[in-house]
């Protein structure tokens, strides 16, 4: 029940407090971008099933009216005349003064109770069993109220989270804030955060008036995600700019670690076209260490406190596959409100279970680049790998390392360096904007330090782990993050080359232009480049990156003798109580991403093509491999497959195989049989995939063949028979037709793809697999390598030719050519 005078909610006519329910996305003006967009998610988006806790804002007017009341607009005027944000403690000094003189000043008396009252009714709305009521003090005038809910007070710029100028948590938040003393502090520490160093820098780059910004302040019902998990979620990818992946970032507790970088997360990529047709399409996992969690503080005066995790948390992902997945399709709701790609915080309650949507605002960096022109940096130099860590942005920095472990030191540091240090938050912002790479040991992809790098421009790697001792202070280093999803910083100045590429100059060819694929990790990046799919996707990166582990010892683990083996082992499948499963989840990760980058077109997945020398290298591997004295031309390809000593290997593959196209949804997804030497091989490897749910023409399924040996192309009538097409690897056909051992160096003047002999059953090939009807491609390196080679290809009309990535660009221009 509630006690009192009821206060107006308005100053003359002006309204001090807005709920939810009451401001939308164009009230930007009124309660800044956060609250905006938590306005416009809580009025429009709860009725689609999108959790949206309720909370109020103080309005920009209350914030400016607080201003004038107290006088403070002249004063702040005064304090910064003068001001010189190139000189750290100019800026530092402007900035305490204008702070301590906002902290200082009062509160209006009808805006504090307004701000009481909101306070009281919400707290009413969440603990509805207990009786609050508001006290009238007749000396001042004032409200008071005892107790309270939970809230996060939230600072929300006026000029905050537009599509131009992303504010990067420039202003302050306030957890787990109870009771009127707590909750009327937090307020007003908000307001002064708008005069934060790292804001009032960051308002001059921009070019905005420091007086002209007001700040509104949201009081949001928290969410009991201390006892559950927290994170970030984009639905565009990061790194690339790839727009139908939706990432997410998740830890235990509170989420201000993840932002802060203090924390290496859980991620999950989920493929937005096949989500929305209903499939669990998670093309992407990574477990993070999660080594410590933001919870609710016992006593004490902080309203919060970092905690170690336990083992056993830091060992299992802070989300289900069907949490991911829900978060997803909110993700993928929330776009499609604003028709825009967004950056989304969300919470799980540990409580109810349940997730909910704490934060909404446009994504302000990949979306924002010109999809026309391609920028590639290319690393021509290596050198002694000092780090590693995950790669933010595609680019390659270099300069004269300054580690800095603590924030005072940042006044020493100078333009051009490499910023190396523990993790960073908007205090930082200073001078990381001059500095030509940044470098961290801790934090993930988006933490502060990944976000403001992007928006900045500037290569970043983040948690490293060991940056701050691996790099020594003052010491050149070049920062690579041109390398994939693992950045590298490398010791000393290397050469490396920028290449612009205008795609609108790239014309579409006759013959198509596919793509050699094999790393996982850069199949959104390089979906880009003008193609026509893969031609060949290989699993091999996929098992000795991501797996690691030879399928039979995860199968016959008791067959695995060495102890140190069997650690190694324990300790990649952790999590899995099912060994198996973890090589049917990472193979079927690692191809899905490749098969999402480039969905819908045709990605031809090459089933396991090792030697017998090659998988006796997996962890477990040699318990399981014969020796082989030329295993090139021995136990591989179609032949292992089913051999009773690996086809149990082989229905892993074909688990993998089925759960991209079955669970994921990406059909577009064909199989292709390397190194099958007669028909009859072929038929059994067919019989085989099909007792494993992959059956050729079911669901659309084909199933191409490698024509590497000169049998395939003898017998290319009687292949066609049984397999869908043909992609030549002309690698293994030039080794096989010359009798050249391609691994040896005293022969390999003997070894040409262009040699007439090779060219013949090329030729021949390419005309019979016409005439029964079958697309025929090459995935060889002859065309990446040999322009006159692609010529030949091309007179001699066959469908497809796959290239490396890197050669895709030029031979293309030159196709066009030689097909006019």
């Amino acid at each position: 029940m509630f006690k009192g005078k009821k206060m107006a909610a308005f100053g003359g006519k002006t309204k001090y407090i807005l709920w939810f329910r009451e401001s939308g996305i164009k009230d930007i003006e009124l309660v800044g971008g956060k609250n905006a967009s938590l306005g416009e998610m809580f009025r429009n988006l709860r009725k689609k099933g999108i959790r949206v806790p309720n909370g109020f804002s103080v309005t920009a007017e209350a914030y400016r009216y607080f201003i004038t009341q107290n006088s403070l607009d002249g004063e702040i005027k005064d304090i910064l005349k003068g001001l010189d944000t190139g000189n750290m403690r100019n800026l530092a000094e402007r900035g305490y003064r204008v702070r301590e003189a906002i902290l200082s000043a009062e509160f209006p008396i009808d805006l504090r109770n307004v701000i009481i009252e909101s306070y009281a009714k919400l707290s009413k709305e969440y603990d509805s069993h207990k009786s609050f009521h508001i006290s009238w003090d007749k000396k001042d005038h004032t409200n008071h109220f005892a107790g309270g809910v939970d809230v996060a007070v939230r600072s929300s710029a006026t000029a905050e989270d537009l599509a131009d100028a992303s504010f990067a948590g420039q202003q302050e938040s306030y957890l787990n804030v109870t009771g009127e003393y707590q909750l009327l502090e937090s307020i007003k520490k908000c307001f002064s955060s708008l005069f934060t160093d790292r804001a009032i820098s960051y308002r001059v780059d921009k070019g905005f008036d420091q007086l002209s910004i007001a700040l509104s302040v949201g009081v949001q019902k928290m969410v009991r995600s201390d006892e559950a998990s927290s994170g970030v979620m984009f639905t565009i990818d990061t790194e690339s700019g790839f727009q139908d992946a939706i990432v997410i970032n998740g830890s235990w507790g509170l989420g201000e670690n993840i932002v802060k970088g203090k924390v290496n997360p859980d991620e999950f990529i989920v493929h937005k076209p096949t989500l929305q047709k209903g499939f669990k399409s998670i093309v992407g996992k990574k477990l993070g260490s999660k080594e410590t969690k933001l919870v609710y503080s016992v006593g004490g005066s902080a309203s919060t406190q970092n905690v170690a995790v336990s083992q056993e948390d830091q060992k299992r992902f802070c989300l289900t596959d069907d949490e991911a997945l829900e978060l997803a399709r909110w993700g993928m709701l929330i776009e499609e409100h604003y028709k825009k790609p967004m950056d989304i915080e969300w919470a799980k309650d540990g409580r109810s279970n349940k997730l909910f949507i704490v934060q909404a605002r446009p994504e302000t960096v990949q979306s924002q680049k010109s999809k026309n022109v391609l920028e590639e940096y290319i690393l021509r130099d290596k050198s002694k790998i000092l780090c590693v860590g995950a790669a933010v942005g595609g680019k390659i920095g270099q300069g004269k390392a300054n580690v800095i472990k603590n924030v005072a030191k940042i006044a020493d540091f100078k333009k051009g360096e490499v910023l190396v240090t523990e993790m960073t938050d908007p205090d930082w912002e200073p001078i990381m904007k001059i500095a030509s790479a940044i470098v961290t040991n801790s934090g993930g992809r988006t933490s502060h330090a990944a976000i403001v790098s992007r928006e900045l421009g500037i290569p970043c790697i983040v948690g490293t782990g060991n940056a701050t001792i691996a790099i020594k202070d003052t010491k050149p280093v070049t920062v690579c993050c041109a390398e994939g999803e693992e950045g590298k910083v490398y010791e000393g100045t290397l050469k490396y080359e920028i290449k612009t590429t205008n795609l609108k100059e790239i014309k579409k060819t006759k013959t198509k232009i596919m793509m050699n694929v094999g790393n996982p990790d850069q199949a959104f990046d390089l979906s880009f480049i003008p193609n026509d799919g893969v031609g060949l996707a290989r699993e091999e990166f996929i098992i000795t990156e991501y797996i690691k582990i030879h399928p039979m010892a995860l199968i016959h683990f008791d067959r695995v003798k060495d102890k140190e083996e069997k650690k190694k082992i324990n300790d990649l499948t952790q999590g899995y109580k099912n060994k198996e499963e973890f090589f049917v989840d990472k193979l079927a990760e690692g191809i899905g991403r490749i098969c999402a980058a480039f969905f819908p077109k045709d990605v031809i997945v090459r089933m396991s093509d090792f030697k017998t020398n090659e998988y006796a290298t997996l962890i477990g591997g040699k318990s399981f491999e014969p020796a082989e004295e030329n295993p090139m031309i021995g136990w591989r390809g179609a032949s292992r497959y089913y051999d009773p000593d690996y086809m149990e290997g082989f229905r892993l593959e074909c688990l993998a195989f089925k759960k991209v196209r079955d669970v994921m949804g990406l059909t577009n997804m064909k199989a292709m049989i390397p190194f099958c030497r007669t028909v009859e091989e072929g038929e059994k490897v067919l019989a085989e995939m099909k007792k494993y749910g992959l059956e050729r023409g079911k669901n659309g399924l084909q199933v191409y063949v490698m024509c590497e040996i000169p049998s395939n192309v003898i017998l290319a009538k009687e292949f066609s028979k049984i397999f869908d097409g043909f992609s030549i690897g002309s690698n293994d056909l030039t080794q096989l037709t010359l009798g050249v051992d391609r691994d040896s160096a005293k022969v390999a003047h003997v070894y040409d793809e262009r040699n007439d002999a090779v060219k013949e059953l090329i030729r021949q090939v390419i005309q019979k697999a016409h005439k029964a009807r079958r697309k025929v491609g090459i995935c060889g390196q002859a065309p990446s390598d040999f322009l006159d080679f692609a010529k030949f290809l091309v007179v001699e009309k066959i469908d497809s030719i796959s290239l490396n990535p890197d050669t895709v660009i030029k031979t293309t221009i030159e196709i066009g050519k030689i097909e006019k």
